[in-house]
């Protein structure tokens, strides 16, 4: 009974001996850094469409970013990277529009056709996201990383107000619909209920390790799927998400 014992506990040693080696290898070649970061960009589709005139206001927004990355080393210069970030991806801007297709709130009444004016439009974001990246190394002390990201959002806001223009009802020669400069003149919208809770892309950038455990980061965001779920018409263009970030980067374990 008692060689029983023994011979169980020999294999049992036998067995762990190799996971442990492979263990600390792993933790060896794993890099871990923290980071945070500001964005800049918007919710806008590819190319302004004719019946966007211009943009006449683009106000930032406190669009911060933190999370924590891990990446593995495959070799000497590849890696691949994975992590998790909090994000907040918000936008207020103002355009003005000729014959643009809308459905606002007015007075009570939902009004949809085509509208010329002024369009003041409020994004809010709140989300978790997932990048998974290649990397490599040109120098010690430079990383560049590119590969898909999955964001699911917490909280989500798509609203704003139609001002000083009017809107034709259902087609160019519909009835005309004013909507004055002074806030009650205003014909309102909120597609909230509309947007996507995941949202899915590709991102690029660059970390550079400038001093000891720090480091600064650039990198650029770009959605695939647009910020309304398919089957969402009203907005005659897709909205995608494209912001830019930089960051401040700190080496837990280089």
């Amino acid at each position: 009974m008692k060689n029983y014992r023994l011979y169980i506990i020999l294999l049992a040693s036998l067995m762990l001996c190799p996971l442990h080696s492979v263990a600390q290898q792993l933790l060896e070649n794993l890099q871990v850094k923290a980071r945070i970061g500001y964005s800049i960009g918007g919710t806008a589709p590819l190319g302004l469409p004719a019946s966007i005139r211009s943009i006449e206001s683009f106000k930032l927004t406190p669009n911060f970013m933190a999370g924590i990355d891990g990446r593995y080393l495959l070799t000497e210069k590849l890696g691949l990277q994975a992590g998790l970030h909090f994000e907040i991806k918000d936008m207020d801007g103002e355009v003005t529009t000729k014959g643009y297709h809308m459905k606002v709130n007015m007075d009570q009444d939902e009004l949809e056709g085509l509208y010329t004016g002024h369009v003041r439009q409020k994004v809010r974001q709140r989300m978790f996201t997932i990048p998974l990246q290649l990397t490599y190394e040109p120098s010690p002390k430079v990383q560049l990383k590119a590969g898909p990201y999955l964001s699911l959002l917490l909280s989500k806001e798509f609203s704003g107000y139609a001002f000083d223009g009017y809107l034709r009802k259902d087609d160019p020669t519909g009835a005309k619909v004013e909507m004055g400069s002074r806030e009650g003149e205003w014909a309102t919208y909120d597609f909230s209920d509309d947007m996507r809770t995941c949202q899915v892309g590709v991102a690029v950038g660059i970390d550079w390790n400038f001093y000891r455990q720090f480091g600064l980061s650039a990198d650029l965001s770009w959605g695939l799927t647009g910020i309304h779920h398919s089957n969402f018409k009203t907005v005659e263009q897709t909205l995608y998400p494209i912001y830019g970030t930089i960051g401040l980067v700190y080496y837990i374990k280089h």
